[in-house]
């Protein structure tokens, strides 16, 4: 984003956090398992995920919006964080990830995948 990023005005970039605040989440429907949905939610509440992702995990400030994201993107990041080869801005979800085995990875993202964009937004 940096060279792109960076010759743009204080009002162009206030533009554009307006344009994509305003757009509305499109439903990325995913098939999920119900008993793999059940033990993800599990797992969140384990791990704590709301603490930051906020209870629904619709994200806040700097954490985000999990909700409505879609099945594929959601296991590549997890794992990813897990490898130690996506990276966060404070290395919050890189540690958070450590203990988690692959298949409480896939089955943290079929509940997350359950959850559908906030309703309203």
């Amino acid at each position: 984003m940096s060279p792109f990023a960076q010759n743009l005005s204080d009002t162009d970039m206030a533009d554009l956090a307006a344009y994509y605040q305003a757009q509305r989440p499109r439903p990325r429907p995913a098939a999920t398992d119900p008993a793999r949905v059940a033990a993800g939610k599990t797992l969140a509440e384990l791990h704590h995920c709301t603490s930051c992702h906020r209870p629904g995990l619709i994200g806040q400030e700097q954490a985000a919006r999990l909700a409505g994201q879609d099945y594929d993107y959601l296991l590549r990041l997890l794992r990813g964080f897990k490898a130690k080869t996506a990276s966060d801005l404070d290395g919050t979800m890189t540690i958070a990830a450590q203990p988690l085995g692959d298949e409480e990875i896939v089955s943290l993202v079929h509940y997350i995948a359950s959850l559908g964009a906030e309703p309203g937004r």
